[in-house]
């Protein structure tokens, strides 16, 4: 089975990449939907970039794709860039000024040859039926390893095996500018729990309430090293990263 995995560089899509390769299946490319927009219905927004840091740790071709987020468009942009040959983008369109791009890089430029799509979906089914409408057109399988798994299981799964998982943004009431640049650790997932309870927000952050950068996994040679600065704007903050590369 060859697949492709949607990848954000989030907790989410990472796990699901780590799952696909235990089903012994070859992962030909992580897929990253980079939007050049403020909102996405479809997409994680902030550092998705750092998904070729991942792949390049992995030894899997990353295949990038610009989307202005415009609802109607983005599925079209994905589905169209998985089949079209395509032109690598210039890496000043995806990478911040300063960040020095893997040497061992390899982007995978041209239509995916592939079985199946792999995404790291948890409870939406506006995302979720699109992605298996445009599978279904394309003639492949579509897995969504994580759907529906109960949140505690599943971030206390990201723990127990070792994925390295840092909170890049931060939206919701209950979660303060200290969280932004937190790792994901017992002690920080028992006091998420605890405030997603009083304030009844997700725990796995399914409705936006954070994101996350995954730093080490069980399927990365390297470890991601970054640095940035916490950016706080009323009531929600974010990640600026300033530096990245692999250990």
């Amino acid at each position: 089975m060859r697949v492709a995995v949607l990848a954000s560089g989030g907790k989410d899509s990472t796990y699901a990449s780590w799952w696909a390769q235990l089903q012994g299946w070859e992962v030909v490319s992580l897929v990253t939907v980079l939007v050049k927009g403020d909102d996405s219905m479809m997409f994680q927004l902030q550092n998705t970039w750092i998904t070729a840091f991942q792949a390049s740790s992995s030894g899997i071709p990353w295949k990038p794709i610009i989307s202005f987020g415009e609802e109607e468009d983005e599925v079209g942009d994905l589905e169209s860039s998985i089949t079209a040959e395509g032109d690598i983008l210039d890496f000043k369109e995806i990478f911040p000024p300063g960040i020095k791009i893997p040497e061992d890089l390899v982007i995978h430029s041209g239509p995916l040859d592939i079985d199946g799509l792999v995404v790291g979906a948890l409870r939406s089914d506006y995302q979720k039926t699109r992605i298996e409408r445009m599978c279904q057109r394309l003639g492949i399988a579509s897995f969504s390893p994580l759907w529906h798994k109960d949140p505690r299981e599943h971030m206390q799964s990201l723990l127990e095996h070792g994925f390295g998982v840092v909170f890049t943004s931060v939206s919701t009431e209950g979660m303060s500018a200290d969280w932004v640049g937190r790792t994901l650790e017992g002690e920080s997932l028992n006091e998420l729990i605890d405030l997603s309870k009083r304030h009844r927000f997700n725990l796995d952050g399914e409705g936006g309430e954070f994101e996350t950068i995954v730093v080490s996994a069980p399927h990365m040679r390297r470890d991601v090293i970054l640095e940035g600065e916490a950016v706080w704007k009323g009531s929600r903050g974010s990640l600026e990263v300033l530096s990245c590369e692999l250990s």
